[in-house]
């Protein structure tokens, strides 16, 4: 099921992953593909669709993909952990993928999506171009460094302090109806990236961040620079804000159509 040319509004689509789980994706647009690939604890609606970024590339003549992730929005949200092998994110990318029958397309993703695209070009996906967003080369390489941080926001017995880390990813949780849970089998499903192997990706790579990303900002530009053919943008904002600045899209839209 497509999108009909010129559709205003986004449309929802469902497909089973290559677990038999029920995963979710929305589509903007016409033309060339792309697959925005949405953070961790977010959806395709709050990261893409909400501050316009989906129209302003399906604007520049571009079909936009954005799949919900499993245990995220609208997907399948199970509570086994075998429903979480490692790595299953870019697994469901790639059945994504080959259930739409893609072969000529762009790929993308902002903070946890970016690492989920990283990853699947790493398994054999063959995006042109690959477009890294809210992520830095640390992030790629480990995940987990961040371990504490969202092991107490999901314990949700434990008492925790609004400002703190944990506590902010506490209250984005309750913002967009995540099940803790899930999101524990999603987040202990990532795995060790060696940086050395991100030499073999040959595409053109677009590593986007925000100017006041503490924690990504410079690892994005040494993500940039561990590639063969990186560039790096720079937008306004913070690691929450930047993905709600209009610059993003326009900076994911202008790359894309140069």
């Amino acid at each position: 099921m497509s999108t009909p040319a010129g559709a205003a509004e986004p449309t929802l689509h469902r497909f089973a992953s290559f677990d038999g789980a029920q995963l979710v994706w929305r589509e903007l647009g016409a033309g060339r593909p792309v697959v925005l690939i949405h953070g961790f604890v977010s959806n395709a609606l709050t990261n893409w669709i909400r501050y316009g970024h989906a129209k302003t590339v399906a604007d520049k003549g571009f079909r936009v993909i954005m799949p919900d992730l499993r245990g995220h929005g609208d997907s399948a949200q199970p509570h086994d952990a075998a429903a979480y092998p490692p790595d299953v994110l870019a697994m469901d990318g790639a059945a994504l993928i080959e259930h739409l029958g893609l072969t000529d397309y762009d790929l993308g993703g902002y903070s946890l999506g970016a690492h989920t695209a990283v990853r699947m070009v790493l398994r054999g996906a063959t995006p042109a171009r690959l477009i890294t967003a809210g992520m830095g080369l640390d992030g790629i390489e480990n995940l987990k460094t961040r371990d504490e941080v969202y092991e107490t926001a999901f314990d949700l017995d434990r008492s925790v302090d609004k400002r703190s880390a944990a506590g902010k990813a506490r209250i984005f949780m309750r913002q967009t109806g995540s099940d803790p849970v899930a999101l524990r089998g999603v987040w202990r499903s990532s795995v060790r990236t060696d940086p050395a192997e991100l030499s073999a990706i040959s595409q053109p790579l677009l590593a986007i961040c925000g100017a006041q990303d503490t924690d990504h900002r410079e690892g994005a530009e040494r993500l940039a620079a561990a590639v063969p053919h990186g560039s790096f943008a720079e937008i306004p904002g913070n690691h929450m804000s930047a993905v709600a600045d209009r610059a993003l899209g326009r900076t994911i839209a202008d790359w894309l159509a140069s």
